[in-house]
């Protein structure tokens, strides 16, 4: 499940029921030196005589900051008029149900019983050997889930049925779905259909025929949470939606590669914007990754566009590492709901999340079953 993330010269991080989450991080950086590549001259002299001839070697920087190259590319998707896409008829909200109850006997995460959103954690998610195997156990679980949620979508199907399924495969587990009353969300998963890019509140919409959706699914086992998601696709999908489900599930897996023990955080972003890039896809800046273990979300924060952000990675740690790739504009707008948030131009979106262990070598993904 990700959150907002706005980023002016220093990091303003904003957790908002609009699309997420609710705190300030200090972080703070300086953007990185734009090389242009002023040319360089300089006359060498032979050893002896005066040369008439001078010889002038200009020497052009190769290097382009990571800054420049995201406002060039930026420039020249404007400029391609996007990806075509076909339209479909808008998202529309269809009937929302009352939360579904939770057994008294399962514990609950702390922010339940308040629809306050919780702040940022500044805490980065740490793990010993007991809460390491702890973590396994809550990701293999919201694994297993999302699996069989993916197994229920059809034409006809509502997004609202795929909740229940959800809802009480959870439960019967012993596990609490940690969306149900997180800052006021309804429901006890995400559930994101088409132009929408996360956030979307299970409803009495049936999905259709050629439709996409992600399904978001986040467990809270044994005091610590397991978060993952995967699009899934329903009935006769067009290949131009297959290739962006596609890319965006290669562009996490190139973020993780890029994941182990000291490795920038930066680098995610890098390979994930090349990544999309090359297909012409836009990465949205707005919805980051988080830390993730026995609080559901905290630092660090993980950006997914090419970013200039300090900070290495930590054996030990667990994060989300979740980006979102549109066919059109990155910028998105929020229903009434406060939750709901859908490309503005109502392009078609896609989204894969792995919650990952750092390790010395490379990254752990756990969430898989």
């Amino acid at each position: 499940m990700v959150f907002t993330a706005s980023l002016s010269g220093a990091v303003s991080l904003k957790l908002s029921p609009s699309p997420h989450a609710e705190a300030s991080s200090s972080s703070s950086w300086s953007k990185s030196t734009l090389f242009m590549g002023a040319p360089i001259t300089f006359c060498p002299t032979r050893s002896g005589k005066q040369s008439d001839t001078r010889k002038t070697l200009v020497v052009f920087s190769k290097r382009i900051s990571g800054l420049e190259e995201a406002m060039r590319i930026r420039r020249q998707r404007e400029l391609q008029s996007r990806v075509k896409f076909r339209k479909r008829p808008p998202l529309r909200r269809g009937r929302v149900s009352p939360r579904l109850p939770v057994p008294d006997h399962i514990p609950k995460p702390p922010y339940v019983g308040s629809d306050v959103l919780p702040e940022l954690s500044s805490e980065h998610q740490f793990h010993d050997s007991e809460g390491i195997a702890r973590m396994r156990a809550a990701c293999e679980l919201a694994a297993r889930v999302l699996d069989f949620a993916g197994k229920l979508v059809r034409p006809s199907v509502t997004t609202n049925e795929i909740d229940k399924a959800v809802h009480q495969m959870i439960i019967e587990a012993g596990a609490y779905p940690s969306p149900l009353g997180y800052g006021g969300f309804p429901k006890s998963v995400c559930t994101s259909v088409n132009e929408c890019m996360c956030h979307g509140i299970p409803d009495s919409r049936q999905l259709q025929d050629g439709d996409i959706i992600n399904i978001d699914v986040t467990v809270y086992l044994n005091g610590y949470h397991g978060d993952t998601s995967k699009m899934f696709l329903c009935g006769n999908v067009s290949d131009s939606l297959k290739r962006l489900v596609k890319v965006t599930e290669e562009c996490m897996e190139k973020g993780i590669a890029a994941c182990k023990d000291g490795a920038s955080f930066k680098k995610i972003g890098k390979r994930i914007s090349e990544h999309a890039e090359k297909y012409g896809y836009g990465v949205v800046e707005r919805f980051v990754g988080h830390g993730v273990g026995t609080v559901f979300h905290s630092e660090p924060v993980i950006l997914h566009h090419r970013n200039e952000m300090p900070g290495k990675m930590v054996e030990g740690q667990t994060f989300t590492i979740e980006p979102i790739l549109t066919m059109g504009s990155i910028e998105c707008v929020t229903w009434p709901d406060n939750w709901t948030t859908l490309t503005a131009d109502g392009s078609p979106a896609a989204q894969f999340e792995q919650t990952i262990l750092i390790t010395k070598t490379d990254a752990e993904i756990l969430t898989k079953c």
